[in-house]
């Protein structure tokens, strides 16, 4: 299956009015190009998939999670660094992009931390490009060194005055945004979309099409 982005807005906008806000609007001729590929995943018989409020992390998300419980062994074609939360023994990611795997072990080898522990890593470093606060000054090594030693963002925030510095003040100020920022960071996987993975099943290719496109 392939996931696009639906239209409008998600949750997301509804719970931060700012998030997404520092990211520019899409080039118009990168805009261009989304319904020319829509149309040649069609040709090549790929199941296409838009569901308009949440965004198509949630849906992969989604389709990860039920494929998991049925069993499954699920690989995930992504760049997408929110995606390492989804790792789990039956599921994976691949980056084309430069022929990455990544299983449990690659996740904590190039985060830091284990994939149940990626939204609130995420929560604390924030994220610029989304405009998700996390905690000012808080990189990822002091993120995998919290995470380590407290175990999760709960137990973290309740501990909060054992952090010295002017890092340990930064938390202690980011205490009331920080459920948010994980909220935002939180892949969605029980969405209801309607379809089965099992669905999810190639059509026959459309060579005369993917001729006359290409």
């Amino acid at each position: 299956g392939v996931v696009f982005d639906g239209p409008g807005k998600t949750f997301r906008d509804e719970l931060f009015a700012e998030y997404k806000a520092n990211r520019p609007p899409m080039p118009d001729d990168l805009a261009a190009q989304l319904e020319p590929l829509k149309a040649v995943v069609r040709a090549m018989g790929l199941p296409l998939i838009e569901v308009g409020g949440v965004e198509a992390d949630d849906v992969i998300g989604t389709l990860a999670v039920r494929g998991r419980d049925e069993g499954l062994t699920l690989l995930i074609s992504t760049g997408d660094k929110d995606m390492a939360q989804l790792v789990s023994d039956h599921v994976s990611l691949i980056n084309t992009m430069n022929d990455t795997h990544m299983d449990r072990d690659g996740v904590r080898e190039k985060f830091g931390v284990s994939p149940d522990q990626i939204v609130d890593y995420l929560a604390l470093v924030g994220d610029n490009v989304d405009n998700i606060p996390g905690v000012p000054k808080c990189g990822p090594k002091t993120a995998v060194k919290w995470l380590q030693q407290y175990g999760d963002l709960d137990n973290l925030m309740a501990h909060a005055d054992e952090i010295g510095g002017k890092i340990g003040e930064n938390l202690r100020n980011a205490l009331d945004q920080l459920p948010l920022s994980r909220d935002l960071t939180r892949i969605r996987t029980e969405l209801e979309l309607g379809y089965s993975v099992e669905a999810l099943d190639p059509e026959p290719v459309d060579r005369d099409r993917l001729l006359e496109l290409f």
